[in-house]
């Protein structure tokens, strides 16, 4: 029975902070280094399920060989698509528009940047992947090596909170938040 499924966004990808959605990236030298911090000394997991995206592919694919785990990534684990913003920092969405960034953050579901994935489907493609990963595994414990997006996705769907809520939630690089599963209780959030 499933009983816990660990959510890890990766960490600081090359090229530092921007929106970069699904940008490529890798991880940089710093963000391997937070990855391996952050699991350092857990090596309870019976599988690993990743985003396609090389900043969390790379990572998962050496943990699973390091922990003789098996691994697998699924599409609609990828981040949201960012449009305009793709690959931009805060500060160059700022210059071209100084108050973009508060509309969005205030309203994200009305006022994403041009070209963005609809925050409406970005939510309901995670929101289905997470569903088919409880209904099919077959482990007792997971992790998840993902997106900041995805994280925020899958905590708004496990509250069951309105999707306006999504950016009210700050996922570090190589942040972690887990779920817990109980006959008794519905899937919650372990601090």
């Amino acid at each position: 029975m499933l009983k816990q499924i660990d959510l890890l966004r990766h960490g600081e990808p090359i090229g530092g902070r921007r929106y970069r959605g699904q940008i490529d990236d890798p991880l940089s030298k710093k963000g391997w280094t937070e990855m391996h911090t952050v699991v350092d000394g857990h090596n309870n997991w019976d599988a690993i399920i990743h985003s396609p995206l090389s900043r969390c592919a790379e990572f998962a694919t050496e943990l699973s060989a390091t922990l003789g785990i098996p691994r697998s990534d699924d599409d609609r684990l990828k981040e949201i698509g960012f449009g305009a913003w793709e690959g931009l920092t805060g500060d160059e969405i700022r210059a071209k528009d100084e108050n973009a960034m508060r509309r969005f953050y205030q309203d994200p579901v009305n006022n994403q940047p041009d070209g963005a994935e609809r925050l409406r489907a970005f939510y309901l493609r995670v929101s289905a992947a997470w569903e088919d990963i409880i209904a099919t595994t077959q482990q007792e414990r997971l992790l998840l090596v993902v997106h900041a997006g995805v994280i925020r996705a899958i905590v708004v769907h496990v509250l069951k909170a309105p999707l306006l809520s999504m950016y009210r939630m700050q996922i570090p690089s190589a942040g972690m938040v887990s779920i817990r599963f109980s006959e008794e209780r519905p899937p919650s959030l372990l601090f």
